[in-house]
């Protein structure tokens, strides 16, 4: 390594030293609601798997199946020679599933972002954007070129403040927000936002990653949970969460969606999504649109062990969605929280600064439908003896 790249083990050695390195650990089977890591069994609480879709049968057969028809990959980006029909009947499916005129698929929701925000908004336009959006709009944000307004977290008055401060500013007015906070569970105030968006004049956008599968009709998301269709310009999303597999979703009008195929960069620039992807997502949506039994048993798995963990003693924050998160305080401690925990049989990781705040680190505790309650209980127990043990909660 060259002396001008040296500043990277400097920084790497003070992420250590204040407990903010992370120690990534690697699967060694199939995702659910146990899983396998250094040959050892663990019961999953940190994966965004929420349905237990990422290994359903019908989704891994789907994909096995595209490969045999259509092979693996693309081959180019979707403008040249990379659309292919289950690209195309993904999309369809996706826009009936969402309510919308029509969808486009991308890459991965960090992509969706960044394919939309930049494509709609650029240096002489303002972008309101929530305090705690994801760091995919905060990216897409700074690419477009506008300047960006952030908003008090979920503060309605604070939105109103600064669309009224930059009430003369030339150019479009776009706000954006998450659907679902991802850290802390709690759900975008979505009718105000619409509310104030039409009375300024502003195009509304939502970021429903952790909405999609979770919120709605069968988990079809939050603009459907506060029956805004019509109302919501773009919806963005992924189909690396609740769908079990990967790719990114915007939904809306017709005109949009063509627009952002003539426009969005990510559409023009990087190869389309591989065949057995779109299979998966496609055969994921399908499960979505037949029943909500999985939505209704991912809530349950997530109302039970909120109630669990807050009865041992444990601040769950203020969740509204089966995301729990279990606030620790500091980076170190939340750190040596998880590390117990994996020597308990449970993978949960900790969460620490730049994603949260400082003193605010946490295990994020995420169920899915794939778990039991016994599943749940287990989790529960070792969460209480290590708890008790380093002074979390009291004996």
């Amino acid at each position: 390594m060259t002396a001008s790249m040296a500043f990277m083990n400097e920084e790497l050695d003070r992420m250590k030293r204040e407990g903010l390195y992370g120690n990534i650990r690697a699967l060694d089977g199939p995702q659910g609601a146990w899983i396998k890591i250094d040959g050892g069994k663990y019961l999953n609480l940190c994966s965004n798997n929420y349905l237990g879709l990422a290994n359903d049968p019908r989704v891994c057969e789907r994909a096995k199946a595209a490969i045999d028809s259509l092979g693996v990959g693309p081959g180019a980006v979707r403008t040249i020679a990379g659309t292919m029909s289950i690209h195309l009947e993904l999309e369809r499916k996706l826009a009936e599933f969402k309510g919308a005129e029509a969808a486009i698929v991308l890459q991965s929701g960090y992509c969706a972002n960044v394919a939309v925000i930049p494509s709609l908004t650029g240096e002489d336009d303002v972008i309101f954007s929530d305090s705690l959006n994801h760091a995919s709009i905060i990216d897409a944000c700074r690419l477009s070129r506008a300047k960006t307004v952030r908003y008090e977290h979920s503060d309605m008055a604070s939105l109103a403040e600064r669309l009224e401060e930059y009430g003369d500013a030339p150019g479009r007015r776009l706000i954006i927000t998450d659907g679902v906070f991802s850290m802390d569970g709690d759900v975008a105030r979505l009718p105000e936002i619409v509310e104030i968006a039409e009375r300024f004049g502003a195009i509304t956008a939502v970021d429903d990653a952790h909405g999609e599968g979770v919120l709605g009709r069968g988990g079809r998301g939050i603009v459907d949970h506060f029956g805004l269709h019509g109302r919501v310009d773009v919806e963005i999303g992924t189909m690396s969460k609740a769908f079990g597999a990967v790719g990114g979703i915007v939904a809306g009008s017709a005109v949009l969606i063509d627009f952002l195929r003539q426009k969005a960069r990510p559409n023009l620039f990087s190869s389309a999504l591989t065949v057995p992807d779109a299979a998966a997502c496609l055969a994921a949506v399908e499960i979505m649109s037949e029943s909500d039994d999985p939505v209704r048993k991912l809530w349950h798995n997530g109302d039970y062990i909120k109630a669990a963990l807050r009865g041992r003693g444990f601040n769950a924050g203020n969740s509204e969605t089966p995301i729990t998160p279990v606030i620790i305080g500091e980076a170190s401690d939340a750190k040596a929280f998880s590390a117990r925990l994996f020597e308990a049989g449970v993978f949960a990781t900790a969460i620490v600064f730049p994603t949260v705040p400082r003193g605010t680190a946490r295990i994020r505790v995420m169920v899915s439908a794939a778990h039991s309650e016994e599943d749940l209980d287990k989790g529960v127990e070792a969460f209480t003896c290590i708890g008790r043990e380093m002074g979390v909660i009291g004996g």
